[in-house]
């Protein structure tokens, strides 16, 4: 889900599919494929054991891969002949694998699982929580397809963008910058694990939700903490949290830190309940949990801020359009060193 992360937390990326005749257009690219999404489940219920959740899975996997091309399509706004020529298989091969088959299968377990730990099970009553997985993956699969898309056509239009949400810097600060990066993934490894050991002390529903709170506080900290890790290369994480006011701090610190460690943590229960098909969070796999979304959360974090810090340097400008994305408004807005360019800004909602 870094994707959807850079594509709210990164300027340039944010300004982008944030304007509001892409919103515009974005409403109708989410409704219809979960219109559409609600045939097939209907259809598909019939033919196949959607009881099952590694059909449900697989199911899902699919309409959103279908979903994932259609969406981007749409986004493009050029013939395939062209998105072919111009964007390569590799590319296509990313949004129909990672956003479409890997994310839809992703969101289908958050469902469950936020389903599971409200009582409302679907190894008891299959019916709502399949439909749901269905389309709620199919919906959420369009809409970031669809903006991937759209930056991708302003790219081939000669706007530069820093940072493409592939994955492809990534892996290349990771070449660059491993020893900055590793002690927040090591720092989060272990920090994870532990916090997911207060939740062993009740069990059933309400342990599992014990652990998700401990999980989700501790990777929401660390997510923000190596933010600014990232952000000021140069310049203590400390002093440049210090220098961003304390109401700022608290209301960006739930997105995307407590808002994906949550996500995270729910995939991670849907995985074990649904996929390896135990009947409760054991040990083992809370800490194995745990470890894995604060680990991945410190390294996103700090590669948020990373990415910020490139952006700053290759001079991107803000806009008041920018002010759309609350977290960029006020971890760079109202830092003491951004100078008043934003602050003045009149703000929006996004």
């Amino acid at each position: 889900m870094l994707h959807r992360m850079a594509l709210r937390v990164l300027p340039s990326l944010s300004l982008t599919v944030t304007e509001d005749a892409v919103r515009k257009r974005k409403r109708l690219v989410m409704f219809v494929p979960g219109f559409v999404a609600f045939g097939v489940y209907r259809a598909a219920k019939h033919l196949v054991p959607l009881d099952d959740s590694l059909v449900l899975l697989v199911v899902s996997s699919l309409v959103a891969v279908v979903t994932s091309l259609i969406a981007y399509r749409v986004g493009r706004a050029v013939s395939w002949s062209a998105i072919v020529r111009e964007d390569g298989t590799r590319l296509l091969g990313w949004v129909a694998g990672w956003i479409g088959a890997v994310y839809g299968v992703q969101l289908s377990l958050l469902v469950l699982a936020i389903l599971w730990m409200a009582g409302y099970s679907y190894l008891q009553h299959p019916d709502g929580p399949a439909m749901m997985a269905i389309i709620i993956s199919c919906t959420s699969v369009a809409r970031d397809a669809f903006e991937i898309g759209h930056v991708r056509n302003i790219a081939q239009m000669g706007r530069p963008f820093p940072t493409f949400p592939d994955g492809t810097a990534l892996r290349g600060m990771l070449g660059s910058h491993a020893a900055r990066v590793g002690p927040w993934v090591v720092g989060g490894l272990m920090l994870g694990a532990a916090s997911a050991l207060i939740g062993q002390v009740v069990e059933g529903h309400a342990g599992a939700i014990m652990q998700l709170c401990a999980v989700t506080v501790v990777g929401g900290t660390l997510t923000l903490c190596a933010y600014f890790g990232g952000l000021k290369p140069g310049l203590s994480w400390i002093t440049a949290l210090s220098e961003t006011k304390f109401t700022e701090l608290l209301k960006y610190w739930w997105w995307p830190g407590l808002a994906f460690s949550a996500t995270y943590y729910f995939v991670a229960v849907g995985t074990v309940i649904f996929v390896l098909r135990q009947p409760e969070i054991s040990v083992v796999f809370a800490m194995a949990a745990g470890a894995s979304v604060t680990g991945l959360m410190g390294l996103y974090g700090y590669y948020l801020g990373y990415r910020r810090h490139v952006e700053e340097q290759e001079g991107q400008s803000l806009s008041p359009a920018l002010l759309r994305c609350p977290f960029v408004m006020g971890i760079l807005g109202k830092s003491t060193n951004m100078g008043t360019v934003v602050t003045h800004m009149p703000g929006s909602k996004v």
